[in-house]
């Protein structure tokens, strides 16, 4: 009896620590992303402050995050200067200055034209989640569809009525890597998970698939409300609508 009330108290505890392990990974793992970032810029920012508006030269100890502040700062400052005339014409003509250097120019092009689409309200990134037969028949990859605009690429290859679909493939457990594919739309099943879902459920290598939301369940034609009318008798009265519903009317 004591061996078995030991080997309970074990598992309780093992239990307990697992969940606790659970709550504090990934609160100490966010955590500490957010502080070395907050690190980092401040590296970055905090030499080019003058030392009269530095706390850090007349205080015993360092301020963490202030030199986040004044990048956000000076980010909203030039984004509100870009949004007049005269900001306009300014940021126009360092583009007309960088457009006239053969490498810097189309690293700043390829650069300002992902930011734009990343950033923009337009929605013209990833939209929905999809499933492609890569890389053999029978197996399925996970995609993001990107785009359905009509670019060269359409023109050469689309066939009448089934156009071609830009999908990119990201690899795991890192969704920024991958493979951009184009692939005609009849041959991609589309999902209904969010891309935030998808991005889950490849960087945690399929262990974290999103909830699928359970199917409505009707009873002689009428919706039940939890889906079953009776958890105990399981899909029971499914079965016995359609079955009723089969038996020919007399």
């Amino acid at each position: 009896m004591s061996d078995a009330l030991k080997t309970s108290g074990m598992t309780r505890l093992r239990n307990y620590f697992l969940t606790g392990f659970v709550v504090c990974a990934p609160l100490a793992i966010t955590a500490y992303i957010a502080w070395s970032l907050i690190g980092w810029v401040d590296s970055w920012v905090k030499p080019y402050i003058p030392a009269r508006y530095n706390p850090d030269t007349y205080l015993p100890f360092p301020v963490p995050g202030f030199g986040l502040i004044v990048a956000l700062v000076l980010i909203t400052l030039i984004g509100f200067l870009t949004a007049n005339i005269v900001g306009r014409a300014i940021v126009n003509f360092g583009e007309r200055l960088l457009g006239r250097m053969p490498l810097v120019r189309g690293i700043y092009g390829s650069l300002k034209q992902i930011f734009e689409t990343v950033l923009s309200n337009k929605g013209d990134m990833f939209r929905q989640v999809g499933l492609v037969e890569y890389p053999r028949k029978g197996v399925w990859s996970l995609v993001f569809v990107a785009s359905e605009k009509e670019t060269e690429i359409n023109q050469k290859l689309d066939q009448e009525g089934d156009p071609l679909i830009a999908v990119f493939m990201p690899c795991t457990p890192n969704p920024t890597t991958g493979f951009l594919m184009y692939v005609h739309k009849s041959e991609i099943v589309l999902l209904d998970m969010s891309i935030e879902d998808g991005a889950k459920l490849i960087v945690s290598a399929g262990m974290v698939a999103p909830e699928v939301k359970a199917k409505l369940v009707t009873l002689n034609g009428e919706p039940v409300e939890g889906g079953l009318a009776n958890p105990s008798l399981g899909a029971q009265p499914a079965r016995s609508s359609r079955t009723a519903s089969s038996r020919p009317n007399r």
